[in-house]
């Protein structure tokens, strides 16, 4: 197969624009773990989300300023790439204001004018399509545009991922009883439910030789990617995580590597009791005797639902660079099952390889194995 590259990589979440503020800012401990003042949570389990601050759009859904946000300074997008969207809501916030009575354009709601105005604002002209796999949407479209380029169905391909933190998502998490009360804590014993989050993530895909005749410099590489089901529950993940375990293997065997080539996870980490549970007994069943380098991202910047994985590959390309596996902030106490992966410190990295993973409702299981970019 094509050996598939990633080119450009930016991020937007509640610790700010960019990868390095990202990286940095969970290196130093911190979260974005803040009251939400876009709507009234009195009526809620939690009081706190992850918003990014300063994002203001008028009549227009808060979903294009950040767009906006995230483009600013992204490098030059080839016209004639492949367009991957990943977002479980899109303008949610406009179908809010629908609702409430509010003057709203109905034709700007469906996800057919979310992709042509994506399109427009980035430059591209070819095919479009928006991933929506719950909280696995951004690592699908992650594996789908590798897919593509891989096979020399194209030569290169945007992934672009966003979603907000609404009332509407709110309000479907506290009635769900899945949001902690506080903030969350990812893999800790006492962890108590998921703190949610919005942001964006912005990657270019190309292969090797059209980024060498382009002159851009590798960030990194796709080397592997899989997708399963565990078909179990709409909300609840297999408790013998054998989704996650199949879609690791399929990973494993698309890039030809064995278990000893990962060397950290990015994990999904949403803090919920049955989530972390079923992802440590994957872990263990898949890199047994191994006190593997794991973290999660989500107590820093929350659960960012369809751009969680984009935003979690992009920062892993920066992991990889630097050497290092964040913190998992929030983290106190590891559950049992976690003694010996995950850590409140930095970990290093000693390898080439990181595995990321994410899982959603509806059973759905992905991930992507990225590998190091030219030095």
């Amino acid at each position: 197969m094509i050996e598939v590259c990633i080119t450009a990589a930016q991020t937007v979440t509640g610790l700010g624009t960019g990868l390095d503020p990202l990286f940095d800012g969970i290196m130093a401990g911190k979260s974005a773990v803040a009251p939400v003042e876009r709507f009234g949570t009195a009526r809620y389990l939690s009081p706190n989300a992850c918003c990014v601050p300063g994002l203001a759009a008028g009549e227009d859904s808060l979903l294009y300023p950040l767009l906006e946000r995230l483009m600013e300074g992204f490098p030059a997008v080839p016209a004639d790439c492949r367009l991957l969207l990943a977002s479980t809501k899109g303008p949610v916030d406009l179908m809010e204001r629908l609702q409430r009575g509010e003057a709203v354009d109905p034709a700007e709601l469906p996800m057919e004018r979310v992709l042509s105005r994506v399109a427009g604002r980035c430059g591209t002209t070819g095919p479009a399509l928006n991933v929506n796999a719950a909280c696995a949407s951004s690592t699908l479209a992650l594996a789908r545009a590798a897919q593509l380029i891989a096979l020399g169905r194209c030569e290169a391909a945007l992934v672009i991922c966003l979603d907000l933190v609404s009332e509407f998502v709110f309000s479907g998490f506290s009635a769900l009883q899945a949001l902690s009360p506080t903030r969350c804590r990812p893999f800790d014993r006492n962890r108590d439910g998921l703190t949610l989050g919005e942001g964006g993530a912005a990657l270019l895909l190309m292969s090797r030789e059209r980024a060498r005749r382009e002159e851009r410099k590798v960030l990194g590489v796709v080397a592997g990617w899989g997708a399963a089901n565990d078909a179990t529950h709409i909300t609840a993940p297999a408790r013998d995580a054998c989704g996650l375990i199949q879609t690791v293997r399929q990973a494993l065997a698309r890039a030809g590597l064995t278990t000893d080539a990962i060397a950290a996870v990015s994990a999904h980490g949403t803090a919920t009791p049955y989530n972390d549970q079923m992802e440590m007994t994957a872990l263990r069943a898949l890199f047994p005797g191994r006190n593997l380098p794991v973290h999660s991202v989500k107590g820093a910047i929350g659960h960012t639902l369809g751009a969680a994985g984009g935003i979690e590959a992009a920062l892993a390309l920066k992991c990889l660079e630097a050497g290092v596996l964040p913190p998992t902030v929030g983290l106190i106490e590891p559950d049992p099952e976690g003694v010996g992966l995950v850590s409140d410190a930095a970990q290093d990295i000693r390898g080439d390889f990181v595995l990321s993973t994410n899982s959603g409702f509806g059973g759905v299981n992905a991930a992507v194995i990225l590998g190091r970019g030219d030095a």
